[in-house]
């Protein structure tokens, strides 16, 4: 007898969308383990390890609770890298729950899901990303660390189509990236680069997860 498909899961939680367009919006996270580039700075290296397996069917059931007391209309996938994983099934069920999907991934993996919000944060070294996140990514997040060119932040503005919003987001709220971001948001400005704005994390202002 087959047995159900499973995914590795380091979390499931509720709070609110503290990055990018979405931002205060309420949102139920589901954190996929594991990660294919493991950056010095990430916030959530817990996720690169830490999981249990959990059926599309398990999923569901913890989502179904989360919503009688936090009754959000979205969820984010995140991780980690999400997209290591086949997620075909769990967006599928998910839409069936009637919720509006996001998928926040550093664009260097791509499934053809149906999902209502793409953010993607390529990273370095090379910034790579997949072609087909140019007509699709709903926003672009370039974490402001201390090795991020200037260089890197014209290219990838002038490689997108104008209307899709270029994020840089300050590392971990620290004063000194959001200095390096106001910094480039004048530079890009001088160079007549449009639809870029500096972005910092809500939640952690609020003390949530």
């Amino acid at each position: 007898m087959p047995q159900p498909h499973t995914l590795k899961i380091a979390d499931i939680f509720s709070s609110i969308q503290g990055e990018g367009l979405r931002q205060g919006e309420p949102t139920i996270f589901i954190r996929l383990s594991g990660c294919n580039l493991r950056c010095s700075f990430c916030d959530t290296k817990y996720a690169w390890r830490k999981g249990r397996n959990y059926t599309v069917s398990r999923i569901l059931l913890e989502i179904r609770k989360i919503r009688k007391r936090f009754p959000a209309e979205w969820v984010c996938l995140t991780g980690g890298e999400p997209l290591l994983q086949d997620l075909s099934e769990l967006v599928k069920n998910l839409k069936k729950e009637h919720l509006k999907i996001q998928i926040e991934t550093n664009a260097t993996f791509f499934q053809p899901l149906p999902v209502d919000w793409h953010t993607i944060s390529p990273k370095p070294r090379n910034y790579f990303y997949r072609p087909e996140y140019k007509s699709r990514a709903k926003e672009i997040k370039l974490l402001v660390t201390r090795s991020l060119p200037y260089d890197v932040v014209k290219k990838i503005r002038r490689e997108f189509p104008a209307r899709t919003p270029l994020l840089l987001q300050i590392e971990s709220n620290l004063a000194s990236s959001l200095k390096k971001g106001l910094k480039y948001l004048k530079l890009a400005t001088q160079d007549g680069l449009r639809n870029i704005r500096v972005s910092a994390q809500l939640h952690k202002f609020f003390g949530l997860p």
